[in-house]
């Protein structure tokens, strides 16, 4: 009873019994775990036995290292990282993209088995509203285009690099303009006649005073070269006065050759080709008579001067003569004129520009902005003109993204360069430079694009994928809008660019070896026992 009692059990005489079954049951099942179980390999055992070894060995090496090896290992590697993380970030900022992401795609990956992406064309930027995906034609770049309101090289670009000593137009641009001389003022019957056999050269040349002094041997061979006075009125000229005169003189002797071609013009191909130069020297001289007239305050005499130039060359709208024929309508404030305008060229199946958009979209915000709030269209909602105008501003951003900062004047404006780059940064440079005072005029317009215009990123999440109304946003633009804005001016970039991987991989690298550089020079000795501590776990890991 006493030995029951004490075990909590049952009888006395059936506990030892018990225990000993017990035990052999285990007994048992022992032999027969060790004989499922393999016996480990002699290979198994000799590594195991080298690893202790070298472990030891480690620890041995560890303990001796002194607290400036591990300062001086955390300085090297936080300054290797550094310059690492230096050179990234420059190269992303020149090239956008990561230099080790780039290195290891098109080098490391084809050595590994892997099979590189071959690049996207780059999808065509026509704006035609309303068509759809399967339409789509890639072009292999982004095309350039004249400005239509580009500025006068003697009388405006040189003045402003006279004054602040910077260049505002670079050499790509430059090179491009003298390509559109050469194409629009040269033809093959050239060498029939002196003095355009001499502005044949000066075309070519690229110093302006070399282009000078040909245009003036062109004058002495022959006083009625329109293509001469239009070389010195673009170049020579100081003043928009000056340039007004010789492109007058420019429009008497085109006028005169003009109708001598016209007269011969089918006896040849050759004087087939001397006609259509003919033509382009009479509308771009007419043209920037208008432009001239635009400046020095003469506005209905500059409009009258486009509407028959405009009915005059119909087949020229590849010009964009509309587009100066709208920026003057709404200098006269003439509202009415410019909505038939529009009509007429914001159509479907012409191409759109910023000029035809950011104005349709300024229309449908005068009729709204001077009553509009955004906490009384909050309350209520928004009114179906109100709606219209949100819709004209989002397609408009949606067309061209760089614009809304100029207008709102978060970004500082140049002058606009001689070709721009449609829906990139160089268009609405060009844009706002003349259609700000026009935005600023009408009260509330601009607080209506700046309530509205952020809106169209949330609508469009991925632009360079999918557009709402037009094609997907180019990635050409950045590229090209570089090569034709001044090294000066900051270029706008959408969709902004996320840093690569490797940019924030080689900055938290840096910042990590740099705080345990720190760490180790306040505290080498906890640091010593740190680092031995995590060299004997990984060793004993290994092991």
């Amino acid at each position: 009873g006493a030995e029951g009692l004490r075990w909590g059990r049952g009888p006395p005489f059936r506990q030892p019994r018990a225990r000993q079954a017990g035990r052999e049951r285990g007994r048992q099942e022992g032999r027969e775990e060790a004989a499922w179980r393999p016996a480990p390999l002699p290979w198994c055992r000799a590594a195991a036995a080298a690893m202790a070894e070298g472990g030891g060995g480690l620890t041995v090496f560890l303990s001796t290292l002194t607290p400036k090896f591990y300062f001086a290992l955390t300085v090297t590697s936080s300054f290797i990282s550094g310059l690492i993380f230096v050179f990234e970030w420059w190269h992303f900022r020149k090239y956008g993209t990561s230099f080790i992401e780039q290195v290891s795609v098109s080098h490391l990956r084809p050595l590994i088995g892997g099979v590189e992406n071959s690049p996207a064309a780059p999808v065509t930027f026509s704006a035609s509203s309303g068509e759809s995906e399967t339409n789509r034609q890639n072009l292999p770049e982004c095309k350039v285009w004249r400005n239509p309101l580009n500025l006068f090289r003697g009388a405006e670009y040189s003045r402003y690099m006279w004054v602040t000593g910077k260049e505002p137009l670079t050499y790509y641009d430059m090179n491009l303009s003298a390509q559109d001389h050469q194409n629009f003022f040269t033809c093959d019957t050239d060498a029939l006649r002196p003095s355009d056999t001499v502005m044949q050269k000066a075309w070519r040349e690229r110093n302006p005073q070399a282009r000078i002094k040909a245009a003036y041997q062109a004058l002495e061979l022959n006083n009625d070269c329109a293509t001469a006075y239009v070389l010195l009125a673009e170049e020579e000229a100081t003043t928009i006065v000056d340039a007004e005169k010789y492109f007058k003189q420019a429009l008497k002797a085109g006028e005169t050759i003009y109708r001598k071609s016209q007269n011969c013009h089918s006896q040849s191909p050759q004087h087939e080709a001397q006609l259509r130069r003919d033509t382009n020297v009479l509308v771009y001289v007419k043209r920037r008579l208008a432009m001239c007239a635009r400046k020095l305050g003469r506005i209905r005499e500059a409009v009258k001067m486009m509407r028959d130039l405009m009915k005059e060359f119909p087949l020229l709208s590849m010009l964009n003569i509309h587009e100066n024929l709208l920026e003057a309508l709404l200098e006269l404030q003439a509202y009415a004129d410019v909505q038939a305008v529009l009509a007429k060229y914001d159509d479907i199946t012409l191409p759109k520009s910023a000029a035809i958009c950011y104005t349709a979209a300024l229309l449908k915000a005068r009729a709204v902005s001077e009553r509009f709030s955004p906490e009384t269209a909050s309350k209520r909602g928004l009114s179906t003109a109100e709606i219209n105008a949100v819709e004209a501003i989002h397609r408009a951003v949606e067309f061209n993204p760089h614009v809304p900062k100029y207008l709102l004047e978060m970004k500082s404006l140049v002058l606009p360069p001689e070709h721009i780059l449609k829906r990139g940064d160089s268009e609405a440079v060009a844009y706002a430079f003349f259609h700000l005072q026009h935005w600023k005029r009408i009260e509330g317009a601009l607080n209506l694009l700046h309530c509205t215009w952020e809106g169209t990123f949330r609508m469009i999440p991925y632009p360079l994928e999918k557009g709402h109304l037009f094609y997907p946003y180019p990635s050409c633009t950045e590229t090209a809008d570089r090569e034709l804005l001044p090294t000066f001016h900051e270029v706008s970039v959408y969709p902004q660019k996320e840093l690569p991987f490797f940019i924030h991989f080689t900055a938290g690298l840096c910042s990590f070896s740099a705080m345990l550089a720190l760490l180790t020079h306040q505290f080498p000795e906890l640091m010593v026992v740190f680092a031995k501590a995590v060299s004997t776990v990984s060793v004993l890991g290994l092991a």
